[in-house]
């Protein structure tokens, strides 16, 4: 796709949805070890019972394996006002991220069991989807791509507009490098498929919210919430209301941790999902807010250099306190951005707003591309 050209509206009708517990009876033992996110996600649904509600999105054939990649919801998305979309694991390799997910699952069920104001959001005000393990392939492989080595998240039919950086930012060159794009032309790959699905089943035009984060780990020493776009510098078009959330959770928590802002500010990309998603989403005349939360896995080597002598102890804390302090350690943020989600007429900006928003977030993002 050239840079001006629009998402496709490529779609592929699969077979009807396969029963997860059933896919599970089939490969529960041999997974204990080298894939247990899925086993604690089908714990989860079994704890659960009616409060969650799973469904088998495709079916991954690897290494004698049928590995499903399962959506989970929390209340109606067809009768909720806003949806909050939470995703993981698009990266095998990046264990944490699922892991984090799954931990704040299970917080917010267990609060609906015993509080009822809690509870009662998921009745009409919100819903949330999450599908813990986008790539659950890769996980099994400790792998950062997919069974086709693809990377899912360079896969988008977008071209970034500027010099990325070499393999990196995404390739073609062969898919025995890392970061290959693969070929969208020839083959959709079915992990992207199936979240393209989720997201066109559950948006809808006018005033309905969905925002979506999704969990990373790998980059620098600081965690960073990234703003799309991946493929161009310029601001994308809802800059206003991202500048107003940036702002919404800075006055909550004035002593977080978080490094906020546009992704291109650290580097460019071609392919990006929650691009090509976002700009999809406006097409279709529906309002899709992407995040992605970046872990900073650098940190995690630099206090326990060992991890360097294992390929997952490059984007994983393996130190079992560390471990624990990182599943704990994002749920607040979770929490906020569920909140912010359900009330999101308080802050998305409109009018002379968004313009005051828009000239904050070019003095403090942008200024670079006017000199």
């Amino acid at each position: 796709m050239s840079n001006d050209s629009q998402p496709s509206d490529r779609h592929f009708v699969g077979p009807p949805p396969l029963n997860f517990h059933e896919l599970m009876d089939d490969c529960r033992g041999p997974l204990h070890r080298r894939l247990s996110e899925l086993l604690a996600v089908e714990q989860l649904c079994r704890q659960a019972g009616p409060l969650l509600k799973s469904r088998c999105e495709a079916v991954i054939d690897v290494d004698n394996f049928r590995l499903p990649i399962v959506s989970l919801t929390l209340g109606d998305p067809q009768r909720a006002r806003s949806c909050l979309l939470l995703t993981g694991g698009v990266h095998g390799v990046e264990r944490i991220g699922s892991q984090v997910l799954i931990a704040w699952l299970e917080s917010a069920l267990e609060r609906c069991r015993w509080d009822t104001h809690w509870r009662q959001q998921f009745d009409e005000d919100i819903a949330i989807i999450a599908v813990p393990i986008v790539n659950p392939a890769g996980m099994l492989r400790d792998a950062r791509c997919n069974a086709n080595a693809v990377d899912l998240n360079r896969h988008a039919p977008i071209d970034a507009e500027d010099r990325v950086p070499f393999l990196v930012g995404g390739q073609r060159l062969s898919r025995h490098l890392p970061w290959y794009r693969g070929r969208w032309e020839k083959q959709v790959e079915p992990e992207f498929q199936a979240l393209s699905d989720i997201i066109d089943r559950h948006s809808r035009g006018g005033d309905r919210m969905m925002m979506a984060i999704d969990f990373h780990s790998g980059f620098g020493f600081r965690d960073h919430i990234w703003i799309p776009h991946a493929y161009r510098k310029q601001p994308i078009d809802d800059i206003g209301s991202y500048m107003s959330l940036k702002l919404l959770w800075e006055r909550n928590f004035p002593h977080h941790n978080y490094v906020f802002g546009p992704q291109a500010m650290h580097y460019l990309s071609h392919g990006d999902m929650w691009d090509y998603f976002y700009l999809r989403c406006r097409e279709r005349g529906c309002r899709l807010l992407p995040l992605t939360l970046e872990m900073g896995s650098w940190l995690w080597v630099k206090k326990h250099p060992r991890q360097l002598f294992s390929f997952a102890g490059l984007f994983n804390p393996t130190v079992p306190h560390r471990h624990a302090r990182v599943l704990r350690g994002h749920l607040l943020l979770i929490d906020f951005l569920l909140a912010a989600c359900r009330n999101s007429a308080e802050w998305l900006t409109h009018g002379e707003q968004d313009r005051q928003m828009q000239q904050i977030a070019q003095t403090l993002w942008y200024q670079h591309l006017n000199d």
